[in-house]
């Protein structure tokens, strides 16, 4: 019973959450999920460890595939090298069984996860506004 109270709950919080707030949930889910994943190459579960990199991955993948690189070109082009990179590392990672490996994603992704955090903050706080693009 509680269990679907807390399904419904997240599911209401998807559905009136700004597109800024589900970029946050997506990047706190993919570090709960390398974290996770982190502990359980440490604790020798390597099922668990490639079952969390899978969900991490697949985060990171609906970010490098819904980049919109015809609104903000430069920007989409770098973000989607640091997310390919970090893509390629995790398998490398579960190859490996390497925690380090995990690690080293989560230490890339921790300013931009910071960055956007903070974009959120002042769009939400009006203190700025997203512009569209605007070709040269």
């Amino acid at each position: 019973m509680l269990n679907a109270g807390v399904q419904r709950y997240k599911s209401v919080q998807v559905k009136t959450s700004t597109p800024g707030e589900l970029l946050m949930m997506l990047y706190d889910g993919a570090f709960r999920f390398l974290n996770e994943a982190v502990a359980a190459f440490e604790s020798g579960d390597r099922a668990r460890a490639c079952e969390r990199i899978d969900r991490a991955h697949a985060i990171l993948g609906e970010f490098a595939a819904t980049l919109r690189h015809e609104v903000y070109p430069d920007l989409c082009k770098n973000l989607d090298g640091v997310y390919g990179f970090c893509l390629g590392h995790l398998v490398q990672a579960n190859l490996h069984q390497d925690p380090e490996m995990v690690r080293d994603v989560m230490r890339i992704l921790e300013p931009l996860r910071e960055a956007f955090r903070e974009a959120v903050r002042q769009v939400h706080a009006g203190e700025a506004k997203l512009e569209p693009y605007q070709p040269r």
